[in-house]
């Protein structure tokens, strides 16, 4: 189909990787639990900004830089364990009454999690590395199949996390009510941002 090798098997590959617990996945949560909708929306769009970006430097040929360029490609995993790591401490060491300790408009939860998207080594992988496996060099046609591609990744992109934006929102209201459990789970989230960083910068 448009010159996908196995147009289903593309599909699943990347439900799949939309539902691995990850940096994006937490992100779309914190993000929804400080700043509403309008905080998660907001994420949302910024994650899949990211991942176009990603697809499209795909196609520019940044696969062939990053295989010609191990180092560079080390150095962008390093740059994302750094950043994740910051991020996390930032809500661990937030004080109570400081308010969300990422962000505080719906600007600055798109520009977070867009970068956390682009600094995700699992997401760069799947473009770099996984997402090449799935073009018919046979069938190929170009732009055509780039651009279908590139469309079915954004409508289930946005299918599966406007799902968590609005279940995580429908939870939030309650958490919000008692502040010392809101800010419980923030400490909790910064945790698990610290984690991935440190374990990024181990896995090397």
């Amino acid at each position: 189909m448009f010159g996908i090798s196995d147009y289903g098997a593309f599909v699943a590959a990347f439900v799949l990787l939309l539902f691995l617990p990850g940096p994006g996945n937490l992100a779309l949560i914190t993000s929804t639990t400080q700043g509403g909708m309008r905080g998660g929306i907001a994420s949302v769009l910024g994650l899949l900004l990211g991942d176009q970006i990603l697809l499209w430097m795909t196609v520019a040929g940044v696969a062939a830089l990053l295989q010609t360029f191990p180092h560079l490609f080390m150095a962008l995993q390093w740059v994302g364990a750094a950043y994740l790591t910051w991020l996390g401490a930032k809500m661990v060491m937030a004080k109570p009454g400081e308010g969300p300790a990422i962000n505080i408009t719906p600007g600055k939860y798109f520009k977070e999690t867009m970068f956390i998207t682009l600094l995700n080594p699992k997401a760069m992988m799947f473009y770099f590395a996984f997402f090449p496996q799935f073009i018919d060099p046979v069938k190929h046609q170009g732009m055509i199949t780039f651009s279908f591609m590139a469309a079915s990744i954004a409508v289930l992109g946005f299918v599966y996390c406007l799902g968590v934006v609005v279940i995580t929102h429908t939870m939030a209201e309650r958490i919000r009510s008692h502040p010392s459990v809101s800010g419980f789970l923030q400490k909790i989230a910064g945790v698990c941002l610290i984690g991935f960083g440190l374990k990024l910068a181990i896995g090397k």
